[in-house]
């Protein structure tokens, strides 16, 4: 890594948390030459809020960019100290992994990372403009006046546009605490002609553990055989802390109510929108009266730290209250405030604006990912980098685009919820949000993504002859389950494959009847009995996924009339003029249609078609948008 930036790269991108961190190290690793600016060298990958990765949705994305040959499920088991995967006991399709990791060797060993890439540049630099010249990207301003140009432009900013930090009824301007923010570039994407809305999230207080009593609280320890994120960790987990649950009660409650005046959510002075799944405690107090107590966690936030990040209790009241909230909790009574919470709103771009590239319809080569595109969390930051750089390398080399379906990935869910339905509050990935998640399981996610990792140079030729070989053995252990039979009590025989599906039946029941041919990891043992467990329905769901895809792939005339189209509205019709699509998927990508639009100019394009070609069996269905 160099310390000064040269004139010009390929790829330019402006801040170094997840998002910018893993889409630098993408568009490197694809043979470009990338600057990543940051404000401080030495918040490099900084986890503002809890230092955890994963959890549910949110580790079938780490494990996703782990396929693709991403950063983050590598960096979270390196620097994991607890490690849980969540809903063991229930089906795979929402079986996911979290980790506590330590906050200040997570942000080093990034660092270091982004140092041994040779063909990046990282550069300390605020950035107040954007060099745009006949509506393409072609560089940054810092707030010196340094110029660096690039042929593409990565904006990920996290929280740092406009940002203002609220505790109480103090406020003051910031993107993270104690780090400046950057008004200057959101008024240029402003002036650029974006649109750009408020946000608002926050976080809660950090305590020192020497001043918890532990005995009030359930401890809550890390699993006996952690389940690393990346399918490329080889050693065996270690959990080295443990994190501890406990509640709130009438008294906090009381507290809480008595100071919502001194609340800037509740008097007013916050106008972004707050995320509702991971509400501040007053947010859970007003909106939950009926909750006599609400659950919270202390997590360590590292080995070498006595901070204890208070998960559940985030909030932006006076840190006077904050005080008064803790004396009311058996074990916090006397426990010292290291950091107080507070709350920051800032500025979003509504991301209906972008391509499913993630490079924005109005300035080419433009590429937002991350909080600016208003979604929360570190896992869907770090997906959006890894694709706005991958597609930014791709466009640099003339290559076709890198868009994953809503069928292949979550991120493919995520990408097209953000620019199909857009955002009204901070987007956070749910697996009820993927129509197909019995397909889209963490033990699955190499078999749907490594190809695509190694075509772009991301997964190394050894990493995919391992995946191979896991392949190999799996389909091997598949393949003797079905040929072998055993007996059932007044029954005809059934293989071992069959049994399998029965819901009480599990892997380990098989070598009850003779030796397995391939030793199989645990990860590989999950994988084949949720393979065979959903075969049925996976059946069922590439059938619709065909449906589906058939539809999509429907040509549209480029010089198809829209206005003929029976149906159709005048503003479906100048979108329609304006972006021409070329398919039915195309169409389905334009902001502000309707599945109601998409429809009618399915049935008029099927009717067409039918004319011109008798016997043409297209489907019918109704269509859905994405």
């Amino acid at each position: 890594m160099k310390t000064t930036a040269a004139e010009a790269y390929d790829v330019v991108v402006v801040g170094a948390g997840h998002a910018g961190c893993e889409a630098a190290a993408a568009a490197c690793a694809m043979g470009l030459s990338a600057c990543l600016v940051t404000i401080h060298l030495e918040t490099i990958a900084q986890m503002s809020c809890n230092p955890a990765i994963g959890g549910v949705a949110k580790g079938h994305l780490v494990r996703e960019i782990d396929a693709l040959g991403g950063i983050m499920g590598r960096l979270a088991d390196e620097t994991g100290i607890q490690f849980r995967l969540l809903n063991r006991s229930r089906g795979g399709a929402v079986q996911a992994p979290r980790a506590q990791c330590d906050k200040a060797i997570y942000r080093l060993t990034m660092k270091k990372w982004l140092e041994d890439i040779p063909n990046l540049t990282v550069f300390q630099g605020i950035v107040t403009d954007l060099l745009v010249e006949n509506g393409k990207a072609k560089g940054i301003v810092t707030l010196d006046g340094h110029t660096i140009r690039g042929k593409a432009v990565l904006l990920t900013p996290g929280t740092f546009l406009n940002g203002l930090i609220h505790i109480g009824l103090k406020s003051y301007p910031a993107g993270r605490a104690n780090e400046p923010a950057a008004p200057e570039l959101s008024e240029n994407l402003k002036r650029l002609g974006l649109k750009t809305f408020r946000l608002k999230t926050g976080t809660p207080m950090r305590l020192d553990k020497h001043s918890i009593d532990w005995s009030e609280f359930e401890p809550q320890p890390g699993d006996d055989a952690p389940v690393p994120f990346s399918f490329r960790t080889k050693k065996r987990l270690e959990n080295k802390v443990v994190c501890y649950a406990g509640y709130t009660n009438e008294r906090t409650h009381e507290v809480i109510r008595k100071n919502l005046d001194k609340s800037p959510l509740y008097s007013g002075r916050i106008t972004g929108v707050g995320t509702r799944y991971c509400p501040s405690i007053e947010d859970k107090v007003v909106k939950f009266p009926h909750h006599s107590r609400h659950q919270f966690f202390l997590e360590p936030e590292g080995l070498e730290t006595s901070e204890i990040y208070v998960n559940g209790l985030s909030s932006s009241l006076p840190y006077e209250t904050q005080k008064s909230i803790l004396r009311t909790i058996p074990g916090l009574d006397q426990a010292k405030i290291l950091r107080p919470a507070y709350g920051i709103e800032y500025d979003a771009v509504s991301p209906i604006q972008l391509r499913p590239t993630l490079e924005t319809r109005l300035i080419d080569n433009l590429y937002l990912a991350g909080q600016i595109n208003g979604t929360s969390g570190y896992e869907e930051a770090a997906a959006q980098g890894l694709m706005a750089g991958i597609n930014a390398a791709l466009k640099t080399g003339k290559k076709a685009p890198f868009v994953l379906r809503r069928d292949e990935a979550y991120i493919g869910v995520l990408v097209d919820d953000l620019i199909s339905k857009g955002v009204e509050e901070p987007y956070r990935l749910f697996t009820s949000r993927a129509e197909y998640r019995l397909r889209l399981r963490i033990d699955n996610a190499d078999v749907r993504l490594t190809g695509y990792g190694h075509d772009f140079g991301l997964i190394g030729d050894d990493d995919f002859h391992a995946f191979h070989e896991k392949k190999e053995r799996v389909r091997n252990v598949i393949y003797y389950l079905e040929k072998k039979k055993i007996a059932q009590v007044d029954k005809e025989k059934i293989s071992l494959k069959d049994y399998l599906k029965k819901p009480e039946i599990h892997f380990e029941n098989m070598l009850e009847y003779g030796k397995i041919p391939e030793v199989l990891t645990d990860e590989e043992v999950r994988h084949v009995e949720a393979e065979i467990k959903y075969e049925g329905y996976l059946k069922k769901q590439e059938k619709e996924v065909a449906k589906i895809l058939k539809i999509d792939g429907l040509k549209i005339p480029e010089k198809l009339d829209f206005k003929k189209i029976h149906g159709l509205t005048r503003e479906a019709v100048e979108k329609m003029d304006k972006q021409k699509p070329r398919t039915i998927r195309d169409m389905k990508k334009i902001p502000g249609l309707t599945p109601s639009d998409v429809f009618c100019v399915y049935v008029y394009l099927n009717a067409r078609n039918k004319k011109k070609a008798p016997g043409d069996n297209v489907p019918r269905g109704t269509i859905e948008n994405g």
